[in-house]
Order: structure tokens, then sequence, then C-alpha cells
């Protein structure tokens, strides 16, 4: 084998060497462009959730004020109605004095 053969011999090495790598490569690239799709699907199922949870959470704090609302007018009534019941005995009572 002559020198001109050994090194287009080395050449021809190199370049398979080299076309194997580059398809190692572009697969490697392939599996990270995948998985990137993945995680930014991931992420985009997330950020809906997140502003589902966001409303849902809205709606259960105006829920729980209508709630408290509802106790503290429930509350005034009470107290109106002990108001008025103190009054009329306080009527019964002047009226019973006379």
């Amino acid at each position: 084998m002559t020198q001109s053969e050994k090194l287009l011999s080395t050449f021809q090495t190199r370049v398979r060497q080299m076309i194997l790598r580059f398809q190692e490569l572009k697969k490697e690239k392939a599996d990270l462009y995948a998985m990137m799709e993945e995680k930014e699907q991931r992420i985009k199922e997330l950020e809906e959730q997140l502003a589902q949870m966001q409303k849902d959470y809205e709606s259960l704090k105006m829920a729980r004020m209508i709630t408290i609302i509802d106790k503290d007018l429930d509350g005034a009534k009470e107290r109106v109605a002990r108001m008025i019941r103190d009054v009329n005995k306080c009527i019964a009572v002047l009226s019973d004095e006379k």
C-alpha cells in the first residue's frame, strides 16, 4: 500500500466517523427538540390549569363574601328583632305604670 492509499484510507475512515457522529448528533438534536416540545406542551397545560384554578379561587372568594354578607344580614335581623322586643317590653312597662 502506497502512502497515498494509506492517506486515502485514513481519510475515508475519518469521513465515515464524521458521518456517524453527525448522524448521532442529528438524532440527539431531534430527541432534544421532541423533549422541548413535550415540555412546552406541559407548560401550556399547567398555565391553563393555573388560570382555571385562579378563576375557581375568585369564584370561591366571591361565594365566601356573599355567605358572610348573608350571615351579617341574618345577624342584623336578629339584633333588630331583639331591639323591637326590648322596645315592646318598655312600652308594656310604661303602659302598666299609668
